[in-house]
């Protein structure tokens, strides 16, 4: 006779987890066989932010690198994805250069793990500058456009 609540737990497995949850550098997982479920949950502190220097990007149209530090009215990405400026391939740009804007309202997409998510304006304003290209890939923090 088998007990129905038997609650040992199988160590190699829960230590197989834990290194793949370092290895991976994922915070949790969870592994389930039949109607047993092992979760296994890591808890570390964040790590300290690391300052990178990278060159800055250049303006869609081709011209002159802008500089971080001198765009007052920069729409930096929230997140690491695929940023998209029109809603579907083929449709029109949610805006364009010399666009004004209102408080709200969409200005490009960013895919990130098969999610699409709007990025609205922090303000009203006029796009003065687009600094992504449609399709490409953006970093947490990379400068997508301009509102003046």
């Amino acid at each position: 006779m088998t007990k129905q609540n038997d609650l040992t737990v199988d160590g190699e497995l829960v230590r197989a987890l834990a290194a793949l949850l370092e290895e991976t550098g994922l915070s949790e997982i969870e592994y389930a066989q039949g109607d047993r479920r092992i979760r296994v949950v890591r808890n570390a502190p964040a790590a300290p932010a690391v300052t990178v220097s990278m060159p800055p990007p250049a303006t869609a149209a081709g011209g002159a690198a802008v500089a971080e530090t001198e765009l007052a009215g920069a729409i930096k990405s929230p997140m690491v994805g695929t940023a998209y400026l029109a809603p579907q391939p083929g449709a029109q740009h949610f805006v364009n250069v010399g666009d004004q804007v209102r408080e709200g309202q969409p200005l490009l997409v960013i895919e990130a793990m098969k999610v699409m998510n709007q990025i609205h304006a922090p303000h009203a304003g006029r796009v003065t500058e687009i600094l992504v290209a449609d399709g490409t890939p953006v970093e947490f923090g990379q400068i997508l456009m301009v509102l003046e």
